[in-house]
């Protein structure tokens, strides 16, 4: 591949993951424009952004590029946690702030990081320690102020749905010959289960449909944005165009739903959104100094012995 070619790829990627990350702000004012509970808005979601994902999955394999559909247990057991923590994240978000629910969310790669020492085995850096610690502080200040307000379950949601996910990343490096990306259209479509049996997802006002849909598409295109630029950059820039994900979902909810936190969550957010940002920017920049090295070195290794010796 070519310099302009990798260029040109490396771009692409950064903007498909920068979309990504701002679809994903969408989710929160979504799910509080519907008036719906979270289980039918679950189901919702689900269908619509199962069939779209899955018509994703079957694309790339019919371009070669695709991945098995067969699960087995591991595959099964990822679909299963992202249908509990899809559930966990959509009831937060209508039981608290949005900008409590992605600000707590932020903290994932820090509790990843911690699962994939226990699970995986995986190093846990002292930056990753610091920059958790950090997020712990900013994350109590949060909750402790949700404790007297009303918003305390939906704070505790939020935590309980980072658990969740952060468990399932983790045994996504545990688990490498799992079909990822089929194993979240699965769970997509898990998630219907849980509503017909415990409500009627079709029982919902006429005006809801149109945001309902459109959270189906939006959590598709979100999905696929992102496996599509994820694989063309590197994991860490993928990372820290991810982090944009928290100033656009607080940023849709103050300009479509005129929703300002307290001035604690406002504090606490941006204790943790520092410490997402510094250790994202840590990241980035030490993968860059690499990768500048590694080219350093393989261009002195193609020139000619003469250049290397004195006249």
């Amino acid at each position: 591949m070519s310099t302009a070619t990798e260029t040109a790829q490396h771009r692409l990627g950064m903007l498909l993951v920068a979309a990504s990350a701002a679809v994903f702000g969408f989710a929160g004012i979504l799910t509080k424009s519907v008036d719906a509970d979270p289980l039918t808005i679950t189901s919702w979601r689900g269908v619509i952004g199962g069939v779209l994902i899955s018509a994703y999955v079957l694309w790339r394999r019919r371009n070669g590029a695709g991945e098995s559909l067969h699960l087995g247990w591991q595959g099964w057991l990822l679909a299963i946690l992202g249908t509990i923590s899809s559930i966990a994240f959509i009831a937060a978000f209508k039981n608290t702030y949005v900008a409590n629910v992605v600000v707590i969310y932020a903290t994932v790669p820090f509790v990843v990081a911690l699962f994939a020492w226990l699970i995986v085995g995986e190093v846990f850096r002292r930056q990753t320690a610091v920059a958790a610690a950090v997020c712990l502080a900013g994350v109590a200040v949060m909750v402790w102020s949700g404790l007297g307000g009303g918003h305390a379950f939906g704070d505790t949601l939020a935590l309980l749905m980072t658990l969740l996910f952060a468990l399932y990343a983790a045994l996504v490096r545990r688990f490498r010959d799992a079909s990822v990306v089929w194993a979240g259209a699965v769970s997509a479509f898990l998630g219907v289960i849980p509503a017909w049996l415990v409500v009627d997802p079709l029982a919902v006002p006429p005006d809801s449909i149109p945001p309902l849909v459109t959270f189906g598409f939006t959590f598709a295109l979100a999905v696929i944005l992102w496996t599509e630029g994820a694989r063309r950059i590197p994991a860490a820039e993928a990372g820290l165009l991810g982090t944009a994900e928290v100033p656009c979902g607080i940023f849709f909810a103050w300009l479509f739903l005129a929703e300002l936190p307290p001035v604690a969550s406002l504090i606490g957010g941006a204790i943790v959104l520092a410490a997402v940002f510094w250790h994202a920017w840590r990241d980035w920049a030490n993968a860059r100094g690499t990768a500048t090295a590694t080219r350093l070195i393989e261009k002195e290794s193609q020139k000619p012995d003469w250049l290397g010796t004195k006249c």
